[in-house]
């Protein structure tokens, strides 16, 4: 029984190999040995031109590529408007009596790309209270590890000047910041034509 596992498993490791068996040439009245070889025919190398055609067209696979590169189109709209319009992604926070909220919208949508906020059950069950700095601070850092796994790490964040200067909005922008997410975007470039 041993001896059978023993042979089994020797031919499972040296499955590939064949036994050599003497080839007779035509011409020679001895054996000559064939050298043994695995059973894959090699693949031809292709040739220098195959490797550098290129499609004639060019379909992106990745919307956000130009965005990432600063070359996608900003739409600006008014310059009275309040927030401006000029952004990729812009981050928006808002405290209520009752809860704290905080959205990522994408220039192109007026539907939030990402939210996160104190109603959300997972992040109630952590905290005391769902309006305390301490809220705002768990709501910055809830956000700014679902923007890492987006793939959202730049945004626009313009707070009305009177409220920037409280204690939770200051507390909810450190968060983000050290949650690896830029609150600013480099300004676009324009390609020379």
């Amino acid at each position: 029984m041993a001896l059978n596992e023993i042979s089994r498993s020797v031919r499972l490791l040296f499955g590939p190999f064949q036994r050599c068996r003497p080839v007779v040439a035509p011409r020679r009245p001895t054996a000559v040995p064939a050298r043994c070889t695995s059973q894959t025919a090699t693949q031809p190398e292709p040739t220098v031109e195959e490797n550098e055609a290129v499609s004639p067209t060019f379909v992106n696979r990745n919307p956000r590529n130009l965005e990432q590169l600063a070359l996608a189109v900003k739409d600006r709209g008014w310059k009275t408007s309040w927030p401006h319009r000029e952004f990729y992604h812009r981050l928006m926070f808002s405290r209520s009596q009752s809860h704290v909220t905080a959205e990522v919208f994408s220039c192109t949508s007026p539907v939030p790309v990402i939210s996160c906020s104190t109603k959300e059950w997972a992040v109630k069950r952590e905290l005391s209270s769902t309006k305390s700095v301490a809220a705002c601070q768990a709501v910055g850092e809830v956000l700014a590890l679902r923007c890492q796994q987006a793939g959202i790490t730049r945004m626009v964040y313009h707070e009305i000047p009177w409220t920037y200067r409280s204690d939770a909005v200051q507390a909810f922008r450190k968060a983000v910041k050290d949650g690896g997410i830029l609150l600013s975007e480099p300004r676009r470039k324009y390609l020379e034509s």
